[in-house]
């Protein structure tokens, strides 16, 4: 008899952790490793936040809170998603939770009966598909090219759902790619699910606050109100704020819902660290000039990233909309061999080769349900990625 359930044989550890613990594991050795493969911001948390994290120490805010959060921190996201895409919700409607994973997870176990198929548009982030299928959904993945600028297309969405469709999940702007979906965009995958009722979205919004030349980032209710009632909008401090070990996400959804994963929490983790939610309505609510500031200097990177691996033999680049990653192609460094003599075969071939031969660490983009490419977080130094840059640029030339 096995010990393991059978719900694991589902899933794969996340290859995105796995491929940051080689590099460190590389670099303990005495390597000279460059990780481009984590998605975390290289700034420190603003100083305003870790000062209202210790004053919450101080006051004794030390104990358990409400399962799904502080009223306070409640209350400020509820604030947020009415001041940034005018969305009514209330305190009631929204659950805080130990990052933006356990929002998704909670959503999907709370709703997802065995066979119901969840939409999920490709290239996307590693955990999407593994949580549905923990949930004993299906996930149904449709991919969407570079030619599309790697967005569903309202098309491709009509003929995706089947009577057994439960979920559309959207991340704007997208891990891996970086890319976001406009107002129109939107509004015309909107005009299809209202022709779908039984469909709901899940919208993964962590990353709207990183967008750049000019880009307005919107969300699917923001741009048709009437998909409110089966719309979660998810969002957190992770990426925006500099907070990825403070583990708070958030999510504003239709109360019935709202207190099912509320029930599932409390007898999962109960409520996130009560010292996390302080430092969050604080980064919720305080000054914004410190996440304008890790905005302007993200943009900065993506233009010298795209710039330098556009310049590398078989490599193709688009420029994103947002996030802190590019995605570009290899299909022309495929089927040809290293200098160091490692064929190169497939996405993993190259990221590996890459990794042993030039001490740089990327993800392959078969993590993310879509070959022939791999992704970079630019969020490091330019120094770092100017060199990384580099030393792909010396891989890809070496290829014959």
């Amino acid at each position: 008899m096995s010990l393991t359930a059978e719900r694991l044989d589902r899933i794969s550890p996340s290859q995105t952790i796995a491929i940051s613990a080689k590099a460190r594991a590389l670099k303990a050795e005495g390597r000279d490793i460059i990780s481009l493969s984590a998605g975390e911001p290289d700034f420190e948390t603003p100083r305003n936040i870790k000062d209202a994290a210790i004053a919450a120490m101080e006051r004794g805010e030390t104990r358990y809170t409400d399962v799904s959060g502080t009223k306070a921190l409640r209350e400020a996201a509820a604030a947020y998603f009415k001041r940034e895409h005018g969305i009514d919700y209330t305190a009631e409607e929204i659950v805080v939770s130990t990052g933006g994973k356990q929002v998704i997870f909670n959503a999907m176990l709370a709703t997802l009966n065995a066979g119901d198929e969840a939409i999920i548009p490709a290239p996307c982030w590693v955990s999407y598909p593994d949580i549905v299928a923990l949930a004993d959904g299906k996930p149904v993945i449709v991919p969407a090219g570079q030619n599309q600028g790697f967005k569903l297309t309202p098309e491709q969405l009509e003929a995706a759902i089947t009577p057994k469709t439960k979920w559309l999940i959207l991340n704007n702007p997208s891990n891996p790619t970086g890319a976001a979906y406009s107002a129109a965009e939107l509004k015309g995958l909107a005009e299809v699910l209202l022709r779908h009722p039984q469909v709901w979205v899940f919208t993964d919004d962590i990353y709207e606050k990183l967008v750049y030349g000019g880009f307005k980032c919107s969300t699917i209710v923001e741009v048709e109100p009437r998909l409110k009632d089966r719309t979660i909008t998810m969002n957190g401090c992770s990426k925006a704020w500099a907070m990825t070990g403070w583990r708070i996400g958030f999510a504003g959804a239709p109360l019935k819902l709202a207190k099912a994963m509320d029930k599932l929490q409390s007898q999962s983790t109960s409520a996130t660290s009560s010292i996390s939610q302080a430092a969050a309505v604080e980064a919720l609510n305080g000054p914004q000039d410190s996440v304008e500031a890790m905005r302007v200097a993200y943009e900065r990177r993506r233009d010298l990233v795209v710039g330098l691996l556009n310049k590398a033999a078989g490599i193709h680049c688009l420029t994103p909309e947002g996030a802190f990653y590019v995605f570009p192609s290899i299909h022309g460094c495929l089927g040809k061999t290293s200098a160091a003599g490692r064929k190169i075969e497939t996405d993993e071939d190259f990221v590996t080769a890459l990794l042993e031969e030039e001490g740089v660490a990327a993800v392959h983009g078969s993590a993310f349900m879509f070959p022939g490419h791999f992704r970079i977080s630019y969020a490091t130094d330019d120094a770092s990625l100017t060199e990384a840059c580099t030393r792909i640029q010396r891989f890809c030339a070496g290829l014959k």
